[in-house]
């Protein structure tokens, strides 16, 4: 199954983010860009792939000792910008980045120690996706709005197992499917 891990904003934080997101549809271009649903609002922790059935269990007893060794933190989700030259416009982040920096490479640890292949070890910028583009796009006037968003500051409490299924139908529009498949409360060893 394809998984990957992470910190999932509560509802009352993407009612805001969904505000936001509907100014940012407005403005000019917005149909050119494929916008990711409240569903697939996320913060990517550690992104493992297809993961062996096999290796699930194992994976997932490494996971709840990384977030047993994690305090809750404060995040809230804050700012924006791109990657790949406009093909993905995100928001990102403010709060204790260093605990969720701490919690994303306890993510890709846990996965290494389970056996899970990983590729080479990436430098973490937390964000989450709100809009991809098949080709390079100008997303400065996205980017710009989201400069001075900030969201409702949460306790972060757990971490958390996502599947995610990609669209195999190929009807336009289709989206990705995620369901949490594993939670584990932050902060357990004390």
């Amino acid at each position: 199954m394809r998984l990957f891990a992470a910190v999932l904003p509560p509802d009352d934080v993407t009612d805001q983010l969904a505000a936001e997101v509907a100014v940012l549809r407005g403005l000019p271009g917005a149909d050119r860009l494929r916008w990711t649903g409240r569903p697939g609002w996320h913060y990517t922790l550690a992104f493992y792939g297809e993961v062996a059935d096999a290796l699930v269990p194992a994976l997932s007893d490494r996971l709840a000792h990384a977030a047993a060794r994690t305090r809750p933190f404060p995040l809230a989700v804050a700012g924006g910008g791109q990657f790949g030259h406009g093909r993905a416009l995100w928001a990102g982040a403010s709060g204790d980045l260093d605990a969720l920096t701490v919690l994303a490479g306890r993510a890709e640890a846990a996965a290494r120690e389970a056996g899970v292949p990983m590729d080479g070890h990436r430098h973490y910028r937390p964000h989450l996706t709100l809009a991809r583009a098949r080709e390079v796009t100008d997303v400065e006037r996205y980017v710009d709005a989201l400069r001075e968003f900030t969201g409702p500051v949460w306790t972060v409490p757990e971490l958390a197992l996502v599947r995610s299924g990609l669209p195999r139908s190929g009807v336009p529009g289709e989206r990705p499917r995620y369901e949490a498949v594993g939670r584990w409360p932050l902060g357990a060893d004390g």
